[in-house]
Parts: structure tokens; sequence; C-alpha cells
């Protein structure tokens, strides 16, 4: 049988989002943006002062916002409706083997990408179990890991006046799952979810992340996928 998140049943405003080790560029931005469209957001780690002192760096910046948003430790954030991983990748599934109980029937958003620059290109690394994602679901096994963000820019995703002109591919095994994390970014101006299957894409699509980086760098600017040709779900 399988277990119901909370979150499922919960109105937007009563749903909570921890974003577990929550200090980098891209999870505090995400955390962000999170707060910005109504979730109660935990940024989550070792230190929870180091995560208040990030959460405050963003009301600061957004006061008008009244930001719904705070630090605290990672087990604060991991008691959360709906949480987030992110942590670098190398550590991401010893994280959730940590927090696995706290984690159980949740949907676990998994952001990190596995990559290495050699010389001037990116390039992508073959976890454990073939993706980062993949690796995290094996070690927390009943939570309900979706494969999601890993092509936003950091910094546009943190500049809350702006909109983000991004698809967003979603995986997962579990389609309750996928549907929760599409509502979520369609909450977000700008995006677009598409699910992309079962979690074993994770592999594709965490590696695709290596050509946008070297796009980044060729061209000298921050690119986002944007897919043509998609009008709607047939299957709706």
């Amino acid at each position: 049988m399988r277990l119901v998140c909370k979150a499922e049943q919960m109105s937007l405003e009563q749903t909570s989002v921890g974003v577990l080790g929550g200090t980098g560029p891209a999870g505090t931005a995400l955390a962000a943006r999170l707060a910005s469209i109504g979730y109660n957001v935990v940024i989550g780690s070792r230190s929870s002062e180091r995560a208040e002192e990030k959460a405050k760096e963003i009301r600061d910046a957004w006061p008008a916002l009244n930001l719904p948003l705070r630090g605290g430790s990672n087990e604060e954030s991991a008691a959360c409706d709906i949480v987030v991983l992110a942590t670098p990748w190398d550590s991401a599934a010893t994280t959730v083997r940590e927090h696995a109980a706290a984690l159980r029937g949740k949907v676990v958003i998994s952001m990190a990408n596995a990559l290495v620059r050699v010389g001037h290109e990116f390039q992508p690394l073959v976890p454990p179990r073939g993706s980062v994602a993949a690796h995290v679901q094996a070690a927390a096994p009943d939570c309900r890991v979706v494969a999601a963000f890993h092509h936003l820019p950091a910094k546009e995703l943190g500049h809350l006046g702006d909109p983000i002109d991004s698809d967003v591919l979603i995986c997962s095994d579990d389609k309750a799952a996928i549907e929760t994390v599409s509502e979520m970014v369609r909450r977000i101006p700008g995006c677009r979810p598409l699910d992309s299957g079962e979690l074993s894409n994770a592999t594709a699509i965490e590696a695709f992340t290596a050509v946008l980086l070297q796009l980044n760098v060729r061209y000298k600017t921050r690119v986002a996928p944007k897919l043509n040709g998609i009008k709607g779900d047939p299957r709706a």
C-alpha cells in the first residue's frame, strides 16, 4: 500500500518545504523562490545558525515580500511535508540515510548533478545506480524520490522579481509524487513542468547539465532548457 504524503492533502499555505543541506547557492535560491510563491520554507543545515543567517539574507533582500522562510537544522527541514535535497551530490545518499525515518513516505526532490570539470570542459560522472536520484532512492527506499530542478540557473532562480523562462524535467517512479512537484513548478512564474518518465531517466537528465554548463562558459551566459513542440499532455 502506498503511503500518502501529507502535502498531497494540504493547501499551499499549509505546506512546508524543507531544503536539506540548503545553504549553498542552488539551495538558497530555490528556497527563496518557493517561499515567494507561498510555501513555508525551512533552510536546513548541520549549523542552524548558518542556515538562519542565509534565511535572513534572503528576507532582508526582499523585505516587501514577507517571505515565509527561516533557517533551522537538517532535522527540522527533514520534518517538513516536502523535502528538497540540496547537498553536494556525493553526500546526498548519506544525508537521506541519516534522516530516513523522518523522510518515510514523503516526496524527496533530488536536484544534484554529479559533474567534474576537466580543463575547460564539464563532464558527467556516473554515481552508484546510474544517477544521484536513484542512489538516493536506494539509500532511503521508503521515501518517494523525484528528480527535478537540475537545470535552473541559481542566480535567476533567486532573483524573485523576474520570471524564469524554462522547462523543468521531472522524473520519478511515483506518479503522484511527479504531480506534487509539477504543481510546485507550475506556480513558479515562467516555468513549465514536463513529466519525463521513470526515475531511470534521471541518468540522462543529470548528465545533460554538463552540456548546459559548457554552453554557459562558451557563450558567457546562463542557459535554461525550453523544449518546442509540446502543446499539452495527451494523457490529460
